[in-house]
């Protein structure tokens, strides 16, 4: 999966999460650019993304996470292996 299939499919669950189909994804957004993402929306996020691709994040990735850009990268490394 390239990238830019990751960044449309991820789109496409903060739309859902946050039933906000307005939201364009950056790699510099926040959660403080985003309505309503507070610790629950966050866990909530991130289920659905591991479930999504498949995937599951260890406490250290999430806790080093800053952005959506954080998240591609950590997605793509989990993907790729």
């Amino acid at each position: 999966m390239n990238q830019q299939n990751i960044f449309e499919k991820l789109s496409k669950i903060f739309h859902e999460v946050f039933t906000n189909p307005n939201i364009v994804l950056t790699a510099s957004l926040t959660a403080t650019d985003v309505d309503g993402w507070d610790s629950l929306t966050h866990m909530i996020l991130i289920d659905e993304i591991e479930t999504q691709f498949n995937i599951k994040f260890k406490l250290k990735e999430l806790n080093k996470l800053k952005n959506v850009g954080d998240l591609l990268e950590i997605i793509e490394l989990k993907l790729a292996s």
